[in-house]
């Protein structure tokens, strides 16, 4: 079975291009050249310096001393956290920047959750001399002060979307209208593996940078290239499908995704779009959907800002209908125990995101001599007042 994406930028039944007739132009324009751009040897000789010089890869892979104990199995955390800007959402925005250059584009919209790929994206622009126009939910844009005045003090304006939830979804829907408004100048760099193709199927490519390094570090650790388990949160899912990338065709290394249940999976309040969610369209793809019988987009919950979101991208739609990865279910209880578990065990304080991935430890049971690879995505500064409010 094929996990990468075809000519169409499907993924089995999941992903294509469901764009109003505005945007044919702006996303064909880069469906006919993304290709023929990333393996130009001068995209990729600028792209991996950036990724060194700037973002500071590559990122460690940390052997978890005492939670290897603890869970009597070889964990090993990818310390994206330790990345430029403080998460992988960087790897990304510097790929889409260095493509938006090369297409002429001047001005840069994004959209944002928990605000990771706002600073990202603002860092990038700031650093290419860009203008640049982050969205972002309202209810985000307060529980993610810190983030929101990083991005102003990068040059960025943020705009707040009202509608809706007043959350990721609502941004991403604000980003898209900027976007038909604007189409000459503009280029939108999606922050998740979600969206029209060929986003999907580039952004997976721009974070594809840690599984590979994933790969080269365990043969140095371990002398072998494959863990036995990958773990990742799953939002829209980029740091997953980065994660993943290079393992995808390796059927005895267990993928595991691990998705917000928020309040309780059928609580109502939740992000579980692999269990609640049907095949529908959002953001301009096919994909696993939370919505109403009428097909109303159903408001996600998670304590996370950055896995509150009503779908998932086609790629791990895919890998959740062939079974190729294992989709776990975590509430926001277990994920901020999770959260200070690491930090008091590791010395190390994790996004409430990357604290999602780390609950499975409870959940799951390995054999000693296992190598357990999870994809610490980002660090928590951006959660601390969610931190300290709940553990009062």
């Amino acid at each position: 079975m094929k996990y990468n994406a075809n000519e169409n930028g499907f993924y089995g039944e999941f992903g294509g291009a469901f764009i109003p007739e505005m945007l044919h132009l702006n996303v064909e324009e880069l469906r006919q050249n993304y290709l023929d751009y990333m393996n130009e040897p001068e995209f990729q000789r600028e792209f991996h310096q950036l990724l060194a010089d700037y973002v500071g890869r590559p990122t460690p892979l940390y052997f978890a001393h005492r939670l290897s104990a603890k869970y009597q199995a070889k964990i090993y955390l990818k310390r994206e956290d330790l990345c430029h800007t403080g998460a992988h959402k960087i790897n990304n925005t510097i790929g889409q920047v260095l493509l938006a250059k090369r297409l002429g584009k001047t001005r840069i919209i994004a959209e944002t959750g928990a605000g990771q790929h706002g600073v990202a994206t603002a860092t990038v622009c700031a650093l290419m001399g860009l203008q640049c126009i982050v969205y972002m939910g309202e209810i985000d844009i307060r529980r993610q002060a810190p983030n929101v005045a990083r991005m102003k003090m990068l040059g960025a304006e943020v705009r707040p979307a009202v509608s809706g939830s007043k959350t990721l979804k609502d941004a991403t829907n604000e980003a898209i209208r900027d976007w038909i408004n604007n189409p000459l100048d503009t280029y939108y760099i999606i922050g998740s593996v979600v969206g029209p193709h060929p986003y999907p199927d580039m952004v997976a490519r721009f974070q594809s940078v840690i599984s590979a390094e994933i790969k080269q570090q365990l043969l140095e650790k371990e002398g072998r290239d494959t863990p036995d388990y990958v773990i990742a949160c799953v939002g829209g899912g980029s740091n997953a499908a980065g994660a993943f990338y290079h393992f995808l065709e390796e059927k005895k290394v267990g993928l595991i995704a691990v998705e917000a249940a928020g309040k309780g999976i059928h609580s109502g309040e939740s992000a579980a779009t692999s269990v609640l969610g049907k095949t529908g369209i959002i953001h301009g793809s096919k994909t696993l959907l939370m919505q109403s019988e009428d097909g109303q987009i159903t408001e996600p919950y998670s304590i996370s800002a950055g896995l509150d979101y009503p779908g998932v991208g086609p790629l791990h739609a895919h890998l959740f209908q062939s079974k190729r990865a294992e989709f776990m279910a975590v509430t926001d209880d277990q994920a901020m125990q999770a959260g200070l578990a690491l930090c008091n065990m590791e010395g190390i304080i994790p996004a409430i995101e990357s604290a999602h991935a780390l609950a499975v430890l409870e959940q799951q049971t390995f054999r000693k001599d296992d190598v357990v690879v999870i994809n610490l995505s980002g660090r928590g500064d951006k959660d601390l007042s969610t931190y300290i409010d709940y553990f009062k």
